[in-house]
Parts: structure tokens; C-alpha cells; sequence
């Protein structure tokens, strides 16, 4: 899969959108299918660093498009396990260092593929040398995550580890209360978390503290009428919805604001209306995919958060996503046995 932008626009090619605003879905899905053929462009391959994450991103929005054949199963999951290092971790690409995010988009994908046991038939113990590599990563004083051997850590791994972990059914395999405590710590004044202790308050930070907590069955620890305040104050007059004050519309936010307020009840303090129209208008009509906002270039990171988004507000068509995994719901209650 690939991340190279374009060669749309969000808006479309002439800046302008039919006067009905609706969702193109087979535009969609027909550009999503078109990323991996454009291996002359030069981004293509500037882009390898997150390949594996690309994938997972164009797989799930091809699953809430309701469209989860249209991209090849086999190859899919070939390209998934060709990932995988002998220490249990995955790359993002086929001889790239294991880190902690493309092994979450591994899983993700094996979960949303129904593949693991397939997985295991292929790779021996498969399930149980990933959840060790993600174990590893745990500082066992802190309770954080790291995203490699080289050691930064950021609440993104924390969240990525016991996402994976969870959908593995391995979370046993870590210290989840030091993991709760850690997340606890990272909480600020104005009801938000930031990516480590004393962090500003960020977006994706809150939806990465908020979606741990809410994995391991801790929503009890926030202050859901404070931080319901913060992010509803993330949407601006334009419908869209930034990541902390003073800062830019982005469809991105779409889902780390709206998946946040979903997983603690405050849906409804944002204009879902509004945040509708302002998603619609960063599509393209004509080629498919999103863009951040209108007018900029479409990529296959806003397209699925876009349309995540879309789906967390009921949009008509659309398959219902789980808000704590950015994943189809009907995959998590499979895995997840609910």
C-alpha cells in the first residue's frame, strides 16, 4: 500500500463540490486499490517507512466502505508476514527494523483478515513471540512502552501495546496497572493528556490515554465532563475539528477528537452535522480519497480517518467502526468474543 499523496484533491480537481454533499464510495475504493501501482513514482518508495501502517489504513477504510474484498486477501497477508522479524516484532516493510507500530498494524490486519490461525500455521508460536516482543518494550518501573530497542517512548506505544495485546488475548504478559498509572500521570489540568508527563494536551494523545484505559476497563479514572469540555472545543466554526488550541482544522481529528468523546460518552457535545459537511468537503469526488482539508492533496491516512469519522457519527452506509481500535466492530466483537 502505498502513501504516496494525490493525485487528488480534497474538493475536487476544479475546488468544487456537487451542491448535494454524499460520500463517493467507489471512489474511493477504486483509489485505495490504485495506491500499490504506482511503483514509479518516486514517493512511492519514500514512503516504505510506513507501508505496513498504510495497509492497515486502506484495508479498514475499505472495510467501513463495506467493500472487505477489494483488496487481495492472500497477497495481503503475504506481504504481512514477509514483515516479521525472528524476534516476534514487524516493519514496516520487508527489512525494516521492528518497532511497536507496524507490529499494532500487524495485528490489527491478522485480526481484520480472520487470520490467526492461519498466522500460527505458517509461523509456529506466531501469536506468542509477538506479544513478547511488545512485552519487552515495557519499562517494568514506569509502566510506559517503548517503540523500539533504541527506547523513546510516548503514549502511542502504551496504547499500540495492549491495542495488540488485547486482540492477541496476551495482555496478561504485561504490568497493566504500572500501564494505568503511567497513563494517570500524563493526565493534565484542563482534563486532556499529553504524550508523556508534563505534555502538552494533544488530540491523538487523549484518543491514545483515553483508548488504553478504556482496553483494560479504567474509564473510571477520568474526568469525563472535564475533558469532554476540552475536546468539544476542538471544532471550529467551519465544522472541522483541530488537535489543540489555535491550531488548523485537519480530518484527521475527525477521529482522535470523535473516537475520545465516543469511548466517554460526549458524542453529542460536537455538531455531528457540521463535522459531516466539513469531511464531505475534503473528498474527491472524481478521484477518490481525502484530504486533510479542502484543497490540499488526498492520502490514504485521512481517507480512512475521514471516513472513520463518518462512521462514529452514524453516516448513512457505512459499517459501524469500533472506537477504541479504529477497527470495524464486527471484527473486535469477533476477536474479542463479545
Amino acid at each position: 500500500m502505498s502513501l504516496v499523496s494525490g493525485p487528488g484533491r480534497g474538493g475536487s480537481l476544479t475546488g468544487q463540490l456537487p451542491g448535494d454533499l454524499r460520500l463517493f464510495v467507489d471512489k474511493h475504493v477504486a483509489y485505495i486499490q490504485s495506491l500499490d501501482t504506482r511503483r514509479d513514482e518516486l514517493e512511492y518508495w519514500l514512503t516504505e517507512h510506513l507501508r505496513l501502517s498504510g495497509l492497515y489504513w486502506g484495508l479498514t477504510a475499505l472495510h467501513l466502505l463495506g467493500r472487505p474484498d477489494a483488496l487481495p486477501r492472500a497477497e495481503v497477508l503475504d506481504f504481512v508476514v514477509s514483515c516479521m522479524h525472528d524476534n516476534g516484532g514487524f516493519g514496516a516493510a520487508p527489512g525494516h527494523d521492528a518497532h511497536m507500530l507496524y507490529t499494532v498494524s500487524a495485528v490489527q490486519l491478522l485480526a481484520t483478515l480472520d487470520a490467526f490461525s492461519e498466522f500460527e500455521q505458517r509461523v509456529a508460536g506466531g501469536k506468542r513471540s509477538i506479544g513478547q516482543f511488545i512485552a519487552s518494550l515495557q519499562n517494568r518501573e514506569s509502566g510506559t512502552f517503548a517503540g523500539d530497542e533504541w527506547g523513546e517512548t510516548d503514549t502511542r506505544f502504551l496504547y499500540g501495546a495492549l491495542n495488540a495485546l488485547s486482540l492477541l488475548n496476551l495482555i496478561h504478559l504485561v504490568d497493566v496497572e504500572k500501564a494505568v498509572q503511567y497513563v494517570q500521570a500524563c493526565a493534565n489540568f484542563d482534563g486532556g493528556y499529553g504524550m508523556s508527563p508534563g505534555a502538552e494536551s494533544h488530540a491523538g494523545q487523549v484518543f491514545t490515554c483515553v483508548g488504553a484505559l478504556a482496553i483494560v476497563g479504567r474509564l473510571d479514572l477520568i474526568d469525563t465532563d472535564k475533558l469532554g469540555g476540552w475536546l468539544s472545543e476542538r471544532q471550529l466554526p467551519n465544522g472541522g475539528l483541530n488537535g489543540r488550541p489555535e491550531k488548523l482544522e485537519d480530518v484527521c481529528y475527525s477521529w482522535w477528537v470523535m473516537s475520545s468523546l465516543a469511548m466517554i460518552g460526549r458524542l453529542h457535545w460536537i455538531s455531528s452535522e457540521k463535522l459531516a459537511a466539513f469531511i464531505l468537503r475534503c473528498q474527491d469526488p472524481e478521484l477518490g480519497g481525502f484530504a486533510d482539508r479542502p484543497g490540499d492533496m488526498v492520502d490514504v491516512f485521512h481517507t480512512v480517518f475521514g471516513i472513520a469519522g463518518l462512521s462514529l457519527i452514524r453516516y448513512p452506509g457505512l459499517e459501524e467502526v469500533d472506537p477504541v481500535y479504529c477497527m470495524p466492530k464486527s471484527v473486535t466483537d469477533r476477536v474479542l468474543a463479545r
